[in-house]
């Protein structure tokens, strides 16, 4: 019971803390400019590998709450690249990178950590954008290629209960290999984002935070999106980016406290 007081203690004296009434907010406005550019290259990835729009209409309302799935599948949809889009995406990829540079920014901040020279901190957003890119796609192409692969053993193997049972042990698996990667991703992210070195072992507490609350919220609100709410009276043909911007509020939120609870970890053992 003690414990649990003290930890009910420390949960509200993180949610008091200055940096959650900034910085969540100062996340999203990247994070929003950092996944249409991402979500707009996957599309455009897509088209190269040949993936029907349907596998990535079916992937996509499964990970994201509605709303935000209608604008997402406007630039996910597979387009072909030519030298104009290739030189959009290049731009784009760099104004995504935005978005992890504010997470350096913000760690820095909740760290207490002087923040280094603009051009090591670019580079390093550059290489957090690329974590993110990655993360995007693994969780994207794993399900559709392992659909594909049971499509193709379907078609060539012909032992009914070898399949079913191999089906059945994908389906196990797949969720729990893809938040193994989610968390990892997101555990990396916490690591290098500070502009000085820290004890990865610290970030485990956040990391977990981070993953479940981004996985538990997401299912929350795109059942209240779904249920309770009517953004289209209200704002009309922009009621998907309304939805999108709280989507992203909401998990910048989740990512900042977990970094506080991280910082928390750090302050201790460096005692």
């Amino acid at each position: 019971m003690e414990r649990a007081r003290g930890f009910l203690k420390k949960i509200i004296k993180i949610f008091k803390k200055p940096e959650m009434r900034i910085l969540p907010g100062q996340l999203a406005f990247f994070l929003v400019l950092t996944i249409i550019p991402l979500a707009a290259l996957l599309g455009a990835l897509a088209s190269r590998l040949a993936i029907p729009t349907k596998a990535l209409e079916d992937i996509v309302s499964g990970v994201l709450p509605g709303g935000v799935i209608d604008l997402i599948l406007e630039v996910v949809s597979p387009k072909a690249v030519n030298f104009n889009i290739a030189i959009f995406f290049i731009s784009a990829f760099i104004l995504a990178s935005n978005g992890p540079h504010s997470m350096i920014i913000t760690s820095n901040e909740i760290y207490k950590i002087e923040s280094k020279n603009i051009l090591k901190r670019r580079m390093k957003a550059i290489a957090m954008t690329l974590v993110i890119a990655g993360l995007m796609l693994v969780l994207f192409l794993i399900p559709i290629c392992g659909d594909y692969i049971f499509e193709i053993i379907k078609h060539n193997v012909y032992n009914p209960k070898l399949i079913d049972s191999l089906y059945i042990m994908y389906q196990l698996i797949k969720y729990p290999v893809l938040i193994i990667i989610f968390y990892y991703n997101i555990k990396l992210l916490y690591v290098i984002a500070p502009d000085e070195p820290i004890n990865s072992n610290t970030t485990t507490s956040g990391t977990i935070f981070t993953t479940i609350g981004w996985i538990i919220s997401t299912e929350i609100f795109s059942f209240y999106i779904g249920t309770f709410t009517s953004y289209d009276k209200f704002y009309g043909s922009i009621s998907n980016i309304i939805i999108l911007l709280l989507w992203i509020y909401m998990l910048s939120y989740i990512f900042v406290f977990g970094m506080i609870i991280n910082a928390g970890n750090e302050q201790l053992q460096s005692k």
